[in-house]
């Protein structure tokens, strides 16, 4: 292969763009591409014949068609992490905005510009008590999901002197090795939100995700807290929100995503989809999309794949042959592959497989070329979803 053709889908920042040698042409209208970069528009993996990967500038993949790619042997990867920073670093300003009623006061400062300039000062001091809020510290805040966001937050909330709760239904131990020893880590879900002032929800937009905050959840929250959605628009029921803040049920509701319903309610508060909209959460994503696309392309080696296994070895110099194999993870395909590799002489000099309980994913590394009707008779099995082949210039 001469080159690897990559179609940019949106701004994918230069930064991480430069990270891409001579091997790989880019382009924004590639109809044939081998890898996919990608922020928020959709894509529908079935569409390009040639595709490998796709890889997400961001963390959520829900603008992506995971399960076709699957299906094909089409690897798509995220960014964790890599726009944490920016999330939290709205959060918190948007908590003080609405705990401080500063948007309230604001607006109530820019109505000044319509009286004489020398009753300004009277009228601030007569009507600046309508405007009193209340601090965060001494609140508590209740975290639903505990990636790398939730886990900031949760440590910030801890910084900022709040009662902080976090809860996870499959916490990942890497993140959870990283929260501040305040943090309570609760066991249910009810446990977290039953007595949180402020609850702030952080999971990724999955089926079992989409409409979670719903009467139900909202029903277990304590009278008058603070509801607030950085995550993903459709992980909250918004009649049921709009039913709890007119029964006080809930005190208000912050969030990135506006929606009709939404705007105008005086206890909503909205943002354009701003959390990830900094210079650095899009270069952070940018390096790392490109990092793992290429990474994926000359080597075969995963790493942040919402569908294959993590999986990473270094070719030794003598390898001219790298044969990367992709199967359903059932019993005996590490001896077929083996099996049918011996029986054509064929000496491996490194195999690696890893599976992630659906998606078996294999290495194997050769010092010699491999004819064409082997890996078709490898094909040829009915649980191996794809082969590729990657050859080393020696």
């Amino acid at each position: 292969m001469n080159a690897y053709r990559i179609r940019k889908i949106n701004a994918i920042a230069r930064k991480g763009l430069v990270q891409l040698g001579q091997q790989f042409v880019v382009s924004d209208d590639e109809t044939d591409p081998h890898g996919i970069l990608v922020r928020s528009s959709p894509v529908d993996t079935d569409d390009f014949p040639s595709l490998l990967a796709v890889a997400r500038a961001g963390a959520g993949v829900n603008n992506i068609s995971v399960a076709k790619a699957t299906e094909r042997g089409v690897c798509v990867f995220n960014t964790p992490g890599a726009n944490a920073n920016a999330v939290v670093d709205l959060v918190f300003p948007m908590i003080g905005v609405w705990q401080r009623n500063i948007y309230k006061g604001i607006s109530f400062c820019q109505s000044l510009a319509e009286i004489e300039a020398d009753k300004v000062a009277k009228e601030v001091e007569r009507r600046k008590a309508a405007f009193r809020g209340v601090e965060i510290a001494g609140r508590t805040l209740a975290v639903i999901g505990l990636g790398q966001i939730g886990v900031r937050l949760a440590n910030g909330g801890v910084h900022r002197y709040m009662k902080v709760k976090g809860f996870d239904p499959k916490p990942v131990l890497a993140n959870i090795h990283k929260l501040l020893p305040d943090v309570q880590i609760t066991q249910t879900l009810s446990d977290a939100i039953g007595d949180a002032d402020i609850v702030s929800v952080h999971v990724p937009l999955i089926d079992k995700t989409r409409g979670m905050v719903n009467r139900e959840f909202i029903a277990r929250m304590k009278p008058g807290a603070l509801l607030i959605n950085y995550a993903r628009g459709p992980i909250v029921d918004e009649d049921a929100v709009l039913e709890a803040l007119a029964s006080g049920q809930l005190l208000g509701y912050i969030a990135d995503f506006p929606s009709v319903k939404l705007i105008g309610h005086e206890q909503v508060l909205l943002t354009p989809h701003l959390g990830a909209s900094t210079t650095e959460s899009e270069e952070n994503c940018a390096r790392m999309a490109v990092r793992e696309l290429a990474n994926y392309l000359m080597y075969g080696n995963i790493t942040n794949s919402v569908n294959f296994p993590n999986i990473e070895t270094i070719p030794a110099d003598q390898v001219r042959t790298r044969l990367i194999v992709i199967n359903r993870d059932v019993p005996g395909m590490i001896a077929f592959i083996t099996n049918i590799l011996g029986s054509h002489q064929i000496n491996i000099s490194s195999f690696k497989n890893e599976s992630n309980g659906s998606i078996g994913y294999n290495i194997i590394d050769m010092e010699q070329d491999v004819a064409e009707e082997i890996i078709t008779e490898i094909q040829g099995d009915e649980n191996v979803i794809r082969t590729r082949t990657i050859s080393f210039a020696r």
